[in-house]
């Protein structure tokens, strides 16, 4: 038997834009449709190109300058004509085929309340604009997508008439009829019984789906809906969306591919899934989740104990999957409890033919066993960990030298640059000089210490910090030892360093170093993809 296919359609560019804090640059959009045109998505849908001046933008670049997309179609998102119009005439129509795209997705009303109450024109007209519309798209050789927006509340109100717009739709010659949980609270197995319904109903089209995540089943949905005949999710790679957010495709394209044995991008492509979900996230400007399924930092991490000791034993006694098939990696986090063996998988990444009663492993533990006694704390901090091991079987050379830094602040604030850091670094004996402003003094620090270094290591350019913490750990009033910890990411990968110090800039600076120089490290021990 074949193995089943199931597309993919990524709203990341309009639904996922529609997310609270998101705000795509024109640039940004391009990157987008790159990364999930390297993920092998067939369909990448891009806004309405009549909505706003910079979606009209990228459509015009796109259409003069389009980027290679060999898996990838780019679709164009819009809406039904006006009740009592012809669809040639129709601007918000003529828009969407003025953007150029071989395909576009047209979503349309099928809630009897929506046409009487929202659209205010007959149960007939609603239809004749979502056949007329289609038709006169597909008359212009575009593929067209129907969304029939609200369609499981639709069938609860009156489901004979929401299946007629879905005939409607397929009279006017749309290659998929896409059933959408607007409001995303419909329960899977409701999905799964409506959708077998729909695909029963129309065997001459593609039926779709696509779940908003307000119940928090968004995933459970999709996958409901494919295992009752759909052969269309929509959805978004990491979720983002309005309210709750849009259905998850990296947890739905790993759950198909692995578990239901249901490809839905090239087989090839899946051990990219991780880092593609990172660079999506990267460019969202959003901190992926530890705990996401699959793609995570934390999703195939243990701790010491039994579960290290099964996963070193056997790997699925605690893994569902192998990390690399979705080119994720496990992690063991390390701690002052944690013995020989499980240091060991940490020096092996440094010396991989080390011998586990080598001397070197133990003053490995040792130190380690000293520092967390000092306060670092290394279970959250693997990239300063790693340093340290480098630094213990002295393969660890500095990447700089420090030979000034002055660090000052503005009170009461003067604006939103209420800092400012001058540095100056050294390295192979060449001095650099810079300064920057930031938001208080660690972030002018940080932009001050990166400037200085790429001009040596312009790699360091796709680094930035995404999340930065400070936990008191020995109270002893404004004297008290804090612990700083930062997390960073090239787009790819994702890191976490540690400081340690009774002032909170020193400690500070100390996990901006390990932070960079881990990225340097990397790279010089040729662990870089």
């Amino acid at each position: 038997m074949s193995k089943r296919n199931v597309e993919i359609l990524d709203t990341t560019l309009r639904d996922g834009a529609q997310a609270e804090g998101i705000s795509f640059s024109v640039n940004d959009k391009f990157q987008v449709v790159e990364t999930l045109s390297d993920l092998g998505v067939r369909y990448i849908e891009a806004g309405n190109p009549g909505s706003n001046p910079k979606d009209r933008e990228f459509y015009n670049r796109f259409r003069s300058d389009p980027p290679a997309m060999a898996e990838s179609q780019l679709a164009a998102f819009g809406s039904t004509r006006r009740k009592n119009s012809l669809a040639e005439e129709d601007a918000n129509v003529r828009e969407l085929l003025a953007a150029g795209t071989p395909v576009i997705v047209i979503f349309g009303k099928v809630w009897d309340l929506e046409v009487r109450d929202i659209l205010r024109c007959s149960l007939k007209e609603n239809q004749a604009m979502i056949r007329d519309t289609i038709a006169y798209c597909r008359s212009q050789g575009r593929e067209v997508i129907f969304d029939a927006e609200h369609y499981f509340e639709a069938c609860a109100a009156n489901r004979d008439y929401a299946l007629s717009c879905l005939t409607a739709a397929c009279e006017g010659g749309a290659s998929v009829v896409c059933l959408c949980d607007t409001n995303g609270a419909t329960m899977p197995e409701t999905i799964a019984s409506l959708t077998r319904e729909a695909v029963a109903a129309l065997p001459d089209v593609r039926v779709g789906i696509h779940c908003h995540n307000d119940a928090g089943l968004a995933v459970a949905g999709s996958i409901a809906a494919v295992l009752a005949g759909a052969s269309h999710v929509q959805g978004t790679l990491n979720g983002i969306g309005e309210r709750c957010g849009n259905a998850n495709l990296s947890t739905i394209i790993a759950n198909l591919h692995i578990k239901y044995q249901i490809s839905c991008i090239p087989e090839e492509n899946l051990a990219r899934l991780t880092p593609l979900s990172r660079l999506m996230a990267d460019i969202a400007n959003l901190t992926l989740p530890n705990g996401e399924p699959y793609v995570g930092l934390s999703a195939f991490t243990h701790k010491g104990g039994m579960h290290v000791d099964g996963v070193k034993k056997n790997p699925i006694t605690f893994e569902h999957i192998d990390p690399a098939a979705v080119g994720n990696s496990r992690r063991f986090l390390l701690s002052e409890v944690s013995g020989r063996s499980a240091v060991l998988d940490i020096v092996r990444r440094v010396k991989p033919d080390i011998d586990r009663d080598a001397p070197e492993v133990g003053r490995v533990l040792q130190k380690m066993k000293e520092m967390e006694h000092l306060g670092y704390q290394y279970e959250g901090a693997e990239a300063s960990l790693e340093l340290l091991v480098c630094k213990e079987l002295g393969i660890y050379a500095p990447f700089f030298s420090l030979e000034k830094l002055r660090i000052a602040s503005e009170q009461p604030k003067s604006g939103a640059n209420s800092a400012y850091t001058y540095i100056k670094i050294l390295v192979d004996g060449v001095g650099e000089a810079t300064a920057a402003e930031g938001e208080g003094p660690v972030n002018a620090m940080d932009r001050a210490l990166q400037r200085a270094m790429e001009v040596f290591y312009p790699e360091l350019t796709r680094v930035r910090l995404t999340d930065f913490k400070v936990r008191v750990i020995n109270a002893d009033a404004t004297a008290s030892k804090v612990r700083t910890l930062i997390e960073s990411t090239d787009g790819r990968q994702i890191w976490n360093t540690v400081g340690v110090s009774t002032d909170i800039l020193e400690a500070s600076w100390q996990a901006l170093v390990d932070s960079l120089e881990y990225k340097l490290m990397r790279r010089q021990l040729e662990w870089e993809e």
